[in-house]
């Protein structure tokens, strides 16, 4: 077994196919399906399950999945360790953000950094509140930012950040007359959600809880895995949802967009290291940028 063979099968394992895996990986995809063919030959053990032109971890893939993630960050630091021996000329450092911090807050951070320090290896990766969370405590990450509530996994967090959610609706839609609106009207409408786990959900929650009004007393007309996919739900349809106002600024101000007249509490936004961890010199020369940047 190989660190490569780790590498693909991790990546076929979290996008749960061949070919996109193939892309990230900057190899063919028959090449990373005899990776995968060889590590289930060699042990014995179906990784994946073939189901038509899909593919599906099996138990024993989910139960491996840990285990070469673990080696996979720990055969990375090793190798960041010695490549930044001195100095910040070579380097490798990954930043996992959740959707509205790495769309809309984080890229001008990563071009000043790029800047600075063109030899470190910038690995970004997207994810929801939830999974970002988790790779910094496995290790995958390097570094996380949320906006979201990360419940009891163990990690250091430190606010960096604010950021003003607001309630929009279509421009046709009865809210759109900017009428002021109470706790009441909230569930007389339907709403657009983004998933659960995701930041914008636990502060949407949370903001109504605080209110005295359940999720499930809300007419849920759909959950949706995007911020971008909300909007445009939301653009063509009698909904409502609550975004963050860097997501809909753009459609605000061309009128595709309309706030309502209700008052949400802002929410942070946080960065999240592992307390435990090494922490490389790219890992520090990114945290004092970003400490410089939240200043």
């Amino acid at each position: 077994m190989t660190l490569e063979q780790l590498r693909v099968f991790i990546e076929v394992a979290q996008r749960q196919h061949l070919t996109q895996a193939a892309s990230a990986l900057s190899l063919t995809p028959s090449a990373v399906s005899a990776s995968i063919k060889a590590l289930e030959e060699r042990y014995g053990t179906a990784l994946f399950h073939r189901v038509g032109r899909r593919i599906e971890t099996s138990e024993a893939g989910r139960i491996f999945l840990t285990e070469a993630r673990r080696t996979v960050a720990s055969a990375r630091a090793a190798e960041t360790t010695l490549a930044e021996l001195g100095t910040l000329k070579r380097g490798a450092l990954a930043i996992y953000a959740s959707q509205t911090i790495a769309s809309y807050w984080l890229p001008p951070l990563l071009v000043r950094f790029r800047q600075t320090w063109p030899g470190i290896d910038l690995q970004v990766e997207m994810d929801n509140t939830e999974s970002v969370a988790r790779s910094v405590l496995q290790g995958t990450a390097d570094i996380g930012f949320v906006e979201g509530d990360i419940g009891e996994i163990p990690l250091a967090k430190k606010i960096v950040g604010e950021d003003k959610l607001v309630v929009v609706v279509a421009p046709d839609h009865p809210w759109a007359d900017g009428r002021p609106l109470g706790p009441a009207d909230l569930t007389s409408v339907q709403w657009i959600m983004r998933e659960a786990g995701s930041g914008t959900r636990s502060a949407f929650e949370a903001a109504f809880g605080a209110l005295g009004i359940p999720i499930a007393e809300l007419q849920v007309a759909l959950s949706l895995p995007s911020n971008e996919a909300v909007r445009s739900a939301v653009m063509t349809g009698p909904f409502a949802t609550a975004m963050s106002e860097l997501v809909v600024a753009p459609q605000l101000e061309v009128g595709r967009l309309a706030l309502a007249a209700f008052q949400l509490p802002t929410r942070a936004f946080s960065m999240l290291r592992h307390p435990e961890r090494h922490r490389s010199r790219a890992s520090l020369a990114f945290e004092q940028l970003v400490h410089s940047h939240a200043v």
